[in-house]
């Protein structure tokens, strides 16, 4: 692919993010299809945790790598769950858990999906205030699939438009918090949605350790605004 060629892959896909315009693709009239949030949601308060249920606490994690192989659906998932789980009694920061992410992002988008990935993180100074209540966050997924908005796209894109083996996939479950207050074990839930946009391709592996001697490798290219997914 020439330079020219990626410049425009990656002028539509901004274009499709930004939600400026409507999608370049006539007629389908997606806005802010890759957009990432404004602002980051915000962390529940001290009243939310000290009056939820404290059933079906579990403990966090640092940042684990995230897994390219398996499949889109499978990567999708790693993605979300690189996103929501996180433990601020872990030793690690907001950007330790952004750099999972920020190793599988594909690099037509990286600076975009970087400020998405941010956006679905606790600020520095909130993550502080939850640390004094040893929140650990984790997420469990309902649904998976591919959004219809998304295969109306890829109907109607001319060749070339869109980066080759892009999909979307929006995911919705809940969204679990859990912590301490007077040394209470306290929890919050709170229902999300969001879409995740991939890419995957076919990379060749030795033959002697996958019998077909190919696998399929997908990277991160942006995520929609939380609890605003494509449908």
């Amino acid at each position: 692919m020439d330079l020219m060629d990626r410049r425009r892959r990656a002028v539509l896909i901004a274009a499709i993010a930004g939600g400026l315009v409507l999608l370049v693709l006539i007629g389908i009239g997606i806005y802010g299809l890759l957009r990432g949030p404004d602002a980051p949601s915000p962390a529940p308060s001290e009243t939310a945790l000290a009056t939820a249920p404290t059933s079906g606490i579990s403990p966090g994690a640092g940042p684990r790598p995230v897994v390219g192989l398996g499949g889109a659906e499978a990567f999708a998932r790693e993605v979300a769950a690189a996103l929501f789980t996180w433990d601020t009694t872990s030793g690690y920061g907001p950007a330790d858990y952004a750099q999972a992410l920020a190793d599988v992002t594909s690099s037509v988008e990286a600076d975009a999906a970087a400020g998405d990935v941010r956006a679905y993180l606790p600020t520095p100074p909130a993550w502080a205030q939850l640390r004094t209540h040893q929140t650990r966050q984790w997420l469990t997924i309902d649904t998976i699939g591919i959004p219809v908005a998304w295969e109306t796209a890829v109907t109607q894109a001319a060749p070339g438009q869109l980066p080759g083996g892009a999909v979307a996939y929006t995911i919705r479950g809940t969204r679990h918090r859990g912590g301490t207050w007077n040394t209470e074990p306290v929890a919050t839930e709170h229902r999300v949605a969001f879409t995740v946009f991939l890419t995957c391709a076919t990379v060749h592996t030795d033959p002697h350790r996958l019998g077909d001697g190919a696998a399929e490798t997908c990277q991160l290219l942006r995520l929609s605004q939380l609890d605003n997914p494509l449908r």
